[in-house]
């Protein structure tokens, strides 16, 4: 079931990426220089593309009966970095919420992986077409400042948690808050987390580029962006001496600090347990909580 979850996510995901898309038509706004050019292309009104909204609503609704119907045995898992969130299929209301909200994770790392595109792509001409396809999707946002749109994850994820948050204690889904700023607590923490969901596209990007640096596939213009956007990635580590004759390790290692990092962020540090001399168990002596840590201490 939760491969199925993930694989209909995917498909949401496609139609939502399909609607932006369709709204952005680079020959729409073309000027004819022939004859032939004034005639209207046959193609989807944008009245037309309204189907793939609905479309994607309909998948939501549906899969909802279907995991109500033949799920009663299964619970659905939401995972939003900090807390995974269980839902029984027992109630159809909760499947229906469940459903919503798990496509909404998914469209919100999404965002999330558009954002850090749009901070790191460099301003050359050979980027031309993924700020193109940045700005189908990401709308007016795409040409802010930097610093701006690395502040959009946290605000967004905290505001709709917060806001989501009330359903789900109602429901008895989440222990309900004692008061509005617990509520707050557990939403920053939640917001905070959200940028781990970028470990997996910084980590994907460099092991392409990795790979590329061995293999050729062609010159086209996908792995001239990729090349670029690894090289700001890896600036930090380009003084320390990793390449060994043809071989560069740098994006490997880039891999292995992300995945480090995004572990001590989510689980903090804390060193192995010790007893005394009489053999009774000490704290230990470094002892830092990540962000599940927190979120635990701020639920009690």
């Amino acid at each position: 079931m939760g491969l199925i979850d993930f694989i209909l996510n995917l498909a949401a995901l496609l139609l939502w990426f399909n609607w932006r898309a369709a709204r952005i038509d680079p020959l729409a706004a073309a000027t004819p220089s022939t004859l032939a050019g004034t005639l209207r292309r046959a193609g989807k009104t944008p009245v037309a593309n309204w189907h793939l909204p609905v479309a994607i609503a309909g998948l939501i609704f549906v899969r909802a009966i279907f995991y109500w119907l033949i799920g009663r045995n299964w619970a659905g898992t939401l995972d939003v970095g900090v807390i995974a969130v269980p839902f029984r299929s027992d109630m159809f209301r909760r499947m229906l919420l469940y459903s919503i909200l798990s496509f909404g994770v998914t469209l919100t790392v999404f965002f999330i992986w558009l954002i850090l595109l749009s901070c790191l792509k460099p301003v050359t001409a050979n980027t031309d077409s993924l700020r193109g396809l940045l700005r189908s999707q990401l709308g007016r946002v795409e040409p802010w400042p930097w610093g701006i749109k690395l502040l959009l994850p946290f605000l967004g994820v905290t505001g709709l948690w917060w806001l989501m948050s009330w359903p789900l204690t109602y429901w008895e889904i989440l222990p309900p808050a004692v008061s509005v700023g617990q509520r707050a607590e557990q939403a920053l923490l939640v917001g905070l987390g959200s940028y781990l969901a970028g470990k997996l596209l910084i980590s994907g990007v460099l092991a392409l580029n990795f790979v590329s640096s061995y293999i050729f596939f062609g010159r086209h213009l996908f792995w001239q962006q990729l090349d670029e956007i690894s090289r700001r990635l890896l600036l930090p580590l380009r003084r320390l001496p990793l390449r060994v004759g043809k071989f560069d390790f740098a994006p490997l290692l880039g891999i292995a600090l992300v995945f480090l990092f995004a572990h001590l962020a989510e689980n903090g540090v804390k060193t192995l347990p010790r007893k005394d001399k009489a053999g009774r168990p000490q704290p230990p002596l470094v002892e830092i909580p990540g962000l599940v840590g927190l979120y635990q201490r701020v639920v009690k």
